[in-house]
């Protein structure tokens, strides 16, 4: 407790703890059921087209977030809704490497890989500004209301779409909606944990609760809690060891799928 009160004690540091738990509890909500839908990819692919997307705001010199935001959430629509003969994972890669490639490119020619994109792509979140902080926690808190507002719909629709459809649920619209609350999430995240990590937060805390809980609304609690504490705790590494923030967080993450693995096993 004393050591989280010396680090925290900074205003950074403060601003890194407020963004990073919101963000986590997003991240969480969010991929239990990305994961039961085998959605799993989504968020992988749409980090690829934010860092894309940053990279071409950074060189027209506007903020990532005012184009990041529209252009990732036009490209979840079409990961979901591409039809024909590409489908599902194909039309994720294609869409994801086709936007980091033209992100790396315009970075290249423009500004250079520079400080800025390299924030973009591994993340910065002690490197955030107020501004940042106080966009990235109204977008996080309409992001929780929603989930909690809709909790029952999402959650009718990731389990049984066709039972679902059957008692009047609008699966699509609310699978358009994942897909959109998906879609913030990873552009407000990429400032903390970097385009290429932010996936794995939606994803592991999910995985590891998955291992030990049994019960849909259990499986939520324990992933919102793993993700928030898997965060502090990645945060405390990074400053005592002088590592990546997102980094840490994510092989905290891995450690702790690896116990949950294990717990799973002996108790199965």
């Amino acid at each position: 407790m004393e050591m989280l009160q010396t680090v925290f004690s900074y205003s950074f540091a403060a601003r890194a703890l407020i963004v990073g738990v919101l963000v986590s509890l997003c991240a969480a909500l969010l991929g239990v059921s990305l994961v039961l839908k085998r959605y799993s990819m989504l968020g992988d692919g749409l980090s690829h087209v934010a860092f894309g997307s940053a990279a071409i705001a950074l060189a027209l010199g506007v903020a990532p977030l005012k184009i990041s935001i529209p252009v990732v959430i036009i490209a979840a629509f079409l990961m979901l809704r591409t039809g024909g003969k590409i489908k599902g994972d194909a039309a994720t890669a294609i869409v994801s490497s086709s936007a980091l490639a033209i992100g790396v490119i315009v970075a290249t020619m423009t500004t250079g890989m520079n400080t800025d994109i390299s924030n973009y792509m591994f993340g910065s979140i002690l490197a955030m500004s107020r501004e940042d902080v106080f966009i990235t926690s109204a977008a996080a808190s309409v992001i929780i209301i929603i989930y909690i507002v809709f909790y029952n719909k999402i959650f009718a629709s990731t389990f049984d779409e066709g039972f679902a459809l059957a008692t009047g649920v609008h699966v699509e619209l609310y699978n358009s909606l994942l897909a959109v609350l998906t879609a913030v999430v990873v552009v407000i995240g990429m400032r903390m944990m970097g385009a290429l990590l932010i996936s794995s937060v939606m994803i592991f805390p999910a995985l590891s609760a998955m291992r030990v809980c049994r019960h849909y609304k259990g499986v939520i609690m324990m992933s919102a809690l793993i993700s928030v504490a898997a965060f502090i705790v990645g945060m405390l590494l990074s400053f005592l060891y002088d590592m990546p923030a997102g980094a840490s967080v994510v092989v905290v993450n891995l450690v702790i799928f690896l116990i949950f693995s294990a717990i799973g096993k002996k108790n199965a």
